[in-house]
């Protein structure tokens, strides 16, 4: 019996093919051009997906992969080519002439109606509603379908009383309860513990095997890519690079297929010289509200000492915002104490320049810089106010032009000058900016939240380097990433937080992908408090 058979019939006022098994599609598209003004989105794409089959997109920002699946969905009509499905050339000009053959798609911000329930958002999703709903015939057609899910939802929940993960698998649950036979999936696992994603991902794999389902996913995690896609795609400065089977394939290989020539990336180098002594950064007992006045955080300790990156991992929603904004003053402390080298810190400007403190804010435009000043405005607001960039309340227009000339060419920051304004920057050219201006002076502790979220693989691999630098160098890091691949990758120490707790604390040496995904998705433990001598990381 097919995937989609093991729902209940619908009532005979519905569609009448609806609740019969689908059958993937195949997608052939031939030489699609796009344009926006003057910038070519897509030059001449050419791409064939197979029925059945899970294929992988890859490519940097800005490469087309948006462009190209937004073509597919009907929000933008491309200036030439053609979408064959199944053999047959296919006009899709509005979203409509998309959801008529079946091809949805899961995008990387929720499309979900916060007020209402589960239930009312899946059924909503349809488009051949009756005037009037029979509301317990579909409930019950629902709740059968989802006792076929590999994850269970309360479908009389609100939307907006759920966490991310969660509201990630309605909006699966949603596609899929439309019976699609071709489904794009735009970074649908950023925001999912190990395990719920690849429950996911195999969930939809098997459909894919079982020729009920063609699956288009885009991502930037390769671990993805080799351990579900069949063939692999990858497109560059809006061109058509190539498709390999992804068996055989290797990262290297791929990577040198987005970015083409190698770019000029520091190497991940983690340097073993532990540093002895008192924490930089301590936490104790913090409890820290929500906008709501709700505790977000509760009684978290934590600490961080000169040389070493602790990791802090957890699905999106579980107090790791606002942790971070009452370490960087942007929110008051309800209870509990943070001390910055054994002294009292209270979040103000002058303590951060007294205690060399750091920081990159996840969503910089909106949290570590002004978007409508320019990028030399930007990467001086630390030292705007200080020598040689001022004298009294004389601003030195030129000092603070040649810092940002410097900066711009140190972390190459790829702009119209440093005069150009940083909201028209990409994002990982943002990033860099920020970087800029944080790391080009001696630090101390350095906190960052989701630094790499939504960049190409060049602008991760940089980024990466550079935090790992500033760990070498004795810097301590406090790194919040809701991707647990960044976390394994650049921690000495993942401690995890579930709804606001640190529930779970593993040293490097001893990281289980698997167990530390169970404590993500709310499992509790006691935390043993710091070492006051020090990181034990050299084993």
């Amino acid at each position: 019996m097919g995937f989609f058979e093991k729902r209940l019939p619908l009532p005979a006022t519905q569609a009448q093919d609806r609740g019969k098994a689908a059958t993937a599609a195949g997608i052939e598209i031939v030489g699609m051009g796009k344009r926006f003004g003057s910038v070519t989105a897509l030059d001449d794409v050419s791409l064939h997906i197979k029925p059945g089959e899970f294929h992988a997109l890859l490519g940097e920002n800005g490469a087309g992969k948006s462009t190209l699946v937004k073509c597919l969905i009907g929000f933008y009509t491309p200036d030439s080519g053609q979408i064959v499905i199944n053999g047959r050339e296919t006009v899709i000009a509005t979203p409509k002439d998309a959801d008529a053959v079946k091809i949805g798609m899961v995008y990387q911000h929720f499309t979900l109606i916060p007020s209402m329930s589960v239930a009312e958002n899946v059924v909503l999703a349809r488009c051949d509603l009756p005037r009037v709903i029979d509301w317990q015939t579909e409930k019950e057609t629902i709740r059968r379908f989802v006792d076929s899910m590999p994850f269970k939802m309360d479908l009389n929940a609100r939307v907006s009383s759920l966490s991310a993960g969660e509201k990630q698998k309605v909006e699966i649950l949603k596609q899929l309860y439309l019976e699609r036979r071709f489904l794009i999936l735009d970074e649908p696992t950023s925001v999912l513990t190990p395990s719920e994603a690849d429950d996911i991902l195999g969930m939809l794999k098997q459909l894919c095997a079982r020729k009920e389902l063609t699956v288009l996913l885009i991502t930037h995690k390769f671990r993805e890519v080799k351990k579900f896609a069949d063939a692999v795609s990858v497109l560059r400065k809006g061109r058509y690079i190539g498709t390999r089977m992804v068996d055989g394939v290797g990262e290297d290989t791929l990577a040198t297929m987005m970015i083409g020539a190698a770019p000029e990336i520091p190497v991940l180098t983690r340097e073993s010289n532990s540093i002895p002594g008192p924490a930089r950064l301590r936490v104790e007992g913090l409890t820290v509200n929500n906008d709501e006045g709700v505790a977000a955080v509760r009684t978290v300790d934590l600490c961080v000492h000169p040389g070493e990156i602790v990791g802090i991992a957890g699905v999106s929603g579980n107090g790791q915002r606002e942790l971070v904004e009452a370490l960087l003053g942007q929110r008051p402390v309800d209870r509990g104490r943070v001390r910055m080298n054994e002294e009292p810190y209270g979040g103000s400007r002058e303590e951060m320049r007294r205690h060399r403190l750091y920081s990159l804010p996840e969503e910089p435009l909106k949290n570590a810089c002004v978007p409508g000043m320019s990028v030399s405005d930007n990467v001086s607001l630390r030292n705007f106010d200080l020598s040689p960039f001022a004298s009294g309340i004389w601003m030195r227009r030129k000092r603070r032009q040649e810092q940002a000339d410097a900066y711009i060419k140190n972390f190459n920051v790829k702009c119209d000058g440093s005069q150009a304004r940083i909201d028209t920057l990409s994002g990982g050219n943002v990033q860099r900016a920020i970087l800029a201006r944080e790391l080009s002076h001696p630090v101390d502790v350095l906190i960052v939240a989701n630094p790499v979220f939504g960049l190409d693989f060049a602008a991760v691999a940089e980024i990466h380097g550079r935090i790992m630098a500033a760990r070498n160098n004795g810097a301590a890091v406090l790194l919040i990433s809701e991707d647990l691949d960044e976390l394994l990758i650049l921690a000495d120490r993942i401690d995890v937080m579930s709804e606001g707790k640190v529930v779970f604390s593993a040293q490097r040496a001893d990281f289980d992908v698997q167990q530390i995904g169970r404590y993500m998705a709310g499992g509790v433990m006691r935390v043993e408090a710091c070492d006051p001598s020090g990181p034990n990381r050299n084993k």
